[in-house]
């Protein structure tokens, strides 16, 4: 119920809703997709269960994974923690050595997860790789007295910085 409240507020904005690592509630609510992690499900069972209009992205930490995921049909890696996250436990991190490794190796668009906040955002998409396509933010909105606030903060400094780029 839920994610059909998410969608309600996504679709209008014609932004996708993916379901993090649960497929089952992916399905029953039509979402836009899953993201799946390593040891959830591969993505070509995920595919073959969401059928191929829906997104699919697979957590990958290495270029191992990254290839994987693109012969299974993932549509795109978040490759992470780039930076350490209290989101997850016991959770090795990348780097943005690593990041640039994958991003690099991977034919598939890449979104940086892990750590990323408003104080090193702009450095992670600054590495450089044309198929690194953004990053992904949990505890840098979420963990705030204002989720709103934060968001709109966040935003404003990732599209001031994508102006200067352009």
């Amino acid at each position: 119920e839920t994610a059909k409240a998410c969608l309600k507020i996504c679709r209008p904005y014609k932004v996708p809703l993916l379901i993090n690592d649960r497929i089952d509630v992916a399905l029953a609510s039509d979402a836009d997709g899953v993201h799946v992690g390593q040891s959830d499900m591969p993505a070509r069972v995920a595919r073959s269960l969401l059928g191929p209009d829906k997104v699919i992205g697979v957590s990958c930490k290495t270029v191992e994974q990254a290839h994987q995921a693109w012969l299974d049909g993932a549509d795109y890696i978040g490759c992470g923690g780039v930076y350490p996250t209290s989101t997850k436990a016991n959770n090795s991190t990348v780097g943005l050595d690593g990041l640039k490794t994958i991003c690099l190796a991977s034919k598939l668009p890449v979104v940086a997860i892990g750590g990323i906040n408003a104080s090193n955002a702009i450095t992670v998409l600054g590495i450089g790789p044309p198929n690194l396509k953004g990053v992904a933010v949990v505890s840098t909105v979420f963990d705030r007295s204002s989720v709103v606030g934060e968001t709109r903060k966040l935003h404003s400094m990732l599209t001031e910085a994508v102006l200067k780029a352009n």
